[in-house]
């Protein structure tokens, strides 16, 4: 029997309805999550005993991002990013950062951080791995994720590195080389941990990817 015309307007306007509803709630949860993520990550980078600061000009060994990319694993590219940014900005505005020009200054903390939150092109695969219960299969699309995040950071680094840090450079020792040394020297330490770190928590608590 054919339903009547009324019946059915009403469970559609119920169903768009709810759908608003979640939508709303997802996007105060993202809002929330990236505003003490972002957070977590600058305390992590600026408590002395969590952080081993390798050079006087910057860069140092931290935890600070396993909170962008625990956003970039549950939300994608939209939360890696906008952590990464927040990051970086809230670098600048505390003080903690070493400025030489506003552009090294863009590079080293804007571009960087934010570029974090490439691992977030991982996050499908993740998810989905951890939906079907692929241990494996989750944590290599961590690595993956987690290296492809470090590596662009690196690249932003190393770049501002070569431009503006030539005159800290050993006499007779090209610039790339010793932005290559200097950056690299905590940045590989630093993926290491942090895809350490996420993979561990992952595992342990896969239902953190599993976002409904």
């Amino acid at each position: 029997m054919q339903q009547p015309c009324w019946y059915t307007g009403y469970a559609l306007l119920f169903y768009a309805w709810g759908r608003s509803g979640m939508m709303r709630s997802r996007r105060v949860l993202f809002l929330v999550e990236m505003a003490i993520f972002s957070a977590i990550a600058v305390l992590l980078d600026i408590i002395p005993f969590l952080s081993f600061k390798l050079w006087a000009q910057g860069g140092s060994v931290s935890f600070s991002m396993v909170p962008v990319l625990i956003m970039a694993f549950r939300w994608g590219l939209k939360g890696g990013l906008t952590s990464g940014f927040l990051l970086g900005l809230y670098q600048i505005l505390l003080g903690n950062a070493f400025l030489v020009t506003p552009v090294q200054t863009f590079l080293d903390y804007i571009v960087a951080f934010t570029l974090i939150g490439l691992a977030g092109l991982t996050s499908a695969q993740v998810a989905a791995a951890a939906h079907k219960n692929r241990v494996k299969r989750m944590v290599t699309g961590i690595i993956i994720g987690c290296f492809i995040g470090s590596l662009f950071r690196f690249l932003s680094h190393f770049t501002a590195g070569i431009v503006f840090y030539g005159n800290f450079a050993p006499p007779g020792q090209p610039v790339w080389l010793y932005s290559l040394i200097y950056n690299g020297g905590y940045m590989l330490p630093d993926f290491i941990l942090s895809a350490v770190l996420v993979g561990l928590l992952f595992v342990n608590r896969p239902m953190l990817v599993q976002r409904k």
